[in-house]
C-alpha cells in the first residue's frame, strides 16, 4: 500500500480542531490520536527537507512505545516497501525534548541505505 493510501485510512484519527488541528489537505503533516493495543498514542507527522518524520508518544502513560508498537506505526503510516529507521545520533548532536517520545524517519529524496536483508 502506498503512502497516500495509508494516510487516507489514517485520516480518521487526525486531530481536526485546536492548536494541533489540521485537515486531510495537510497531507503528511498533522497530529493524530491513534489507538494501538488498547492505548492511545499521539502521533505527529511531518515531511520536508527530504524526509518523512513520525513522532509518537503514549497519550495516557509516561512510557516509551515498545518495538511492537513502533512496528505498528511503521505499518500504519509508511508505504509497505519503505525502509524506515530510528536514529541514534552522535552524543554532541543528541537532543531529548520529550523523554517518552520516539521517532521514525524515511528518506524521500534518496534511497535509504540499509544492510543486506539477511543481516536484519
Amino acid at each position: 500500500m502506498t503512502c497516500l493510501e495509508k494516510l487516507s485510512r489514517a485520516n480518521r484519527w487526525r486531530i481536526r480542531t485546536g492548536p494541533m488541528g489540521s485537515n486531510d489537505a495537510s497531507g503528511w503533516n498533522g497530529a493524530f490520536l491513534v489507538p494501538v493495543n488498547g492505548e492511545i498514542y499521539q502521533v505527529i507527522l511531518s515531511d520536508g527537507m527530504g524526509w518523512r518524520h513520525l513522532s509518537v508518544v503514549n497519550a495516557q502513560k509516561k512510557k516509551l512505545p515498545d518495538w511492537t508498537t513502533m512496528c505498528r506505526f511503521k505499518d500504519l503510516f509508511f508505504p509497505d516497501d519503505s525502509w524506515v529507521c530510528e536514529f541514534h545520533p552522535a552524543n554532541d548532536d543528541y537532543v531529548n525534548e520529550h523523554p517518552f517520545c520516539l521517532h521514525l524517519w524515511e528518506s524521500i529524496d534518496e534511497p535509504m541505505p540499509h544492510p543486506p536483508v539477511v543481516f536484519v
